[in-house]
């Protein structure tokens, strides 16, 4: 997909996603200094082919794929891909829909902060 091929209102409607702010990292990091917490990074590679898009988009076949005799025929994209112009915010909202559906809290201030109470503990958890 060629992304300045894209549309707007036709290929996508909206693109942004929410960004973590830099007063909640150091709020989150005061938090796990002074209570001696643990600290964990997870980095997902691939996170932006996992969002689920809105609207039809079709491409060009990759090359190496294109059957022969077939070659004017194009591909449905089921899910996102990077370069599109919508996929960081489609992956935002499935990720944050499955925080919600897990009983993660998102901060109103912070869009992008989730947190999770338990029995004696809790989880802070910062999406960037």
């Amino acid at each position: 997909m060629k992304e300045f091929q894209q549309r707007e209102s036709i290929d996508f409607t909206e693109i942004l996603s929410p960004i973590m702010k830099l007063t909640t990292i150091n709020s989150v990091l005061s938090i796990v200094t002074s209570d001696d917490l643990p600290l964990e990074q997870l980095n997902i590679k691939i996170a932006f082919l996992h969002g689920d898009l809105e609207e039809d988009i079709y491409i060009v076949q990759p090359q190496g794929y294109i059957t022969s005799g077939e070659e004017h025929l194009v591909c449905k994209l089921k899910k996102s891909l990077y370069g599109l112009k919508q996929a960081p915010r489609q992956w935002y909202l499935k990720f944050d829909r499955f925080m919600v559906s897990s009983a993660y809290t998102r901060l109103e201030a912070g869009h992008c902060c989730y947190f999770k109470y338990f029995a004696n503990s809790y989880i802070i958890l910062l999406f960037m």
